[in-house]
């Protein structure tokens, strides 16, 4: 397995990110449910333009995030950070796997979003205390 599989190894198995945004005058974090797509190496999202990170977004799309499982035991540590810009979804393909994943969203008609990741980083304690994998592209 490279390194790029291993990621989204990783990331397949959870659902829920944080992240964070900016602007000129403000930051904000926030937690998202989010589907994966492996052939566009991006996340797909709901939020609503009334939020204070859609509203950050709306002036900087540039954005961090971070996934984490959490545990206390040490060798099990995991997490990823990425970083990437946060747009519109216009792909139809990719709104309706985030609607297989979340049917019930459906319904609240969200406003979907994608953010296209140029950056990646896991601590993979499992592979050895404190490894680090970084895919950057």
């Amino acid at each position: 397995m490279n390194d790029l599989e291993r990621i989204e190894e990783f990331i397949v198995h959870h659902h829920v990110m944080s992240l964070a945004t900016w602007s000129e005058d403000d930051v904000s974090v926030c937690s998202l449910f989010y589907t994966y797509d492996v052939k566009s190496k991006s996340f797909i999202v709901a939020s609503s333009h009334e939020t204070q990170h859609i509203k950050n977004i709306l002036q900087k799309k540039e954005i961090a995030g971070n996934i984490l499982l959490e545990t206390k035991n040490v060798a099990e540590i995991k997490g990823l950070q990425f970083r990437g810009v946060f747009v519109p979804l216009e792909d139809k393909r990719l709104q309706l796997s985030y609607f297989d994943t979340f049917p019930y969203a459906a319904t609240l008609q969200p406003t979907l979003w994608q953010i296209k990741v140029h950056f990646y980083k896991l601590t993979d304690n499992s592979l050895g205390f404190g490894k680090k994998i970084i895919v950057d592209f």
